[in-house]
């Protein structure tokens, strides 16, 4: 009874998990150019990638990032554990996607996280994404001679979000009433 007791005075709190591929081939976006002007835009053929696991507390922009050079469950496991040790103290409910790996009957979930699964085919429902747009287009037109140099300018980018700035991308309202409740 005591366990439970203590269980239960842990506070809960609330996180959206995602995954990013970022890769040496640059990411485009639409530019604004003069009438006629055709905007001009460096390619190279890279094929080097890496993935970015990713857990946003969307009501105070709180966050914990995984490099992986492999989207799979070995990959989400290290993140559980990770996701599970930075933040001991607390109940956390992650809110993600139906990816396969995510439901892999070799993970061992952490006894202070809990899964809870958006419906299929909806990323417009996870807040993350958000995150990862904006980040995106942070590094969107640079040609990155190295992996470990974009890697570099991932982390730079990544630190200088402020957690008012994280909240603020990833505040979903529905998230936020829910997480209240």
């Amino acid at each position: 009874m005591e366990e439970i007791r203590a269980k239960a005075e842990r506070p809960v709190r609330l996180f959206c998990q995602d995954e990013s591929r970022l890769g040496l081939m640059p990411i485009t976006r639409r530019r604004i150019t003069l009438s006629g002007v055709k905007p001009i835009q460096q390619q190279r053929p890279a094929y080097q990638s890496y993935y970015l696991y990713g857990a946003v507390e969307p009501k105070t922009g709180d966050r914990f990032f995984l490099e992986r050079e492999s989207l799979d469950s070995d990959g989400f496991q290290d993140f559980l554990d990770g996701f599970s040790r930075w933040f001991p103290q607390s109940l956390n409910v992650l809110v993600l996607d139906n990816g396969r790996f995510h439901k892999a009957k070799s993970l061992s979930i952490p006894d202070n996280v809990r899964l809870v699964f958006l419906p299929p085919y909806s990323p417009e429902l996870n807040p993350v994404e958000r995150l990862w747009q904006d980040l995106k287009d942070h590094i969107a037109f640079h040609l990155h001679q190295t992996l470990s140099a974009l890697k570099q300018r991932v982390q730079e980018k990544l630190q200088s979000y402020t957690d008012e700035a994280v909240a603020s991308l990833t505040g979903y309202e529905y998230l936020l009433d829910a997480a209240g409740a």
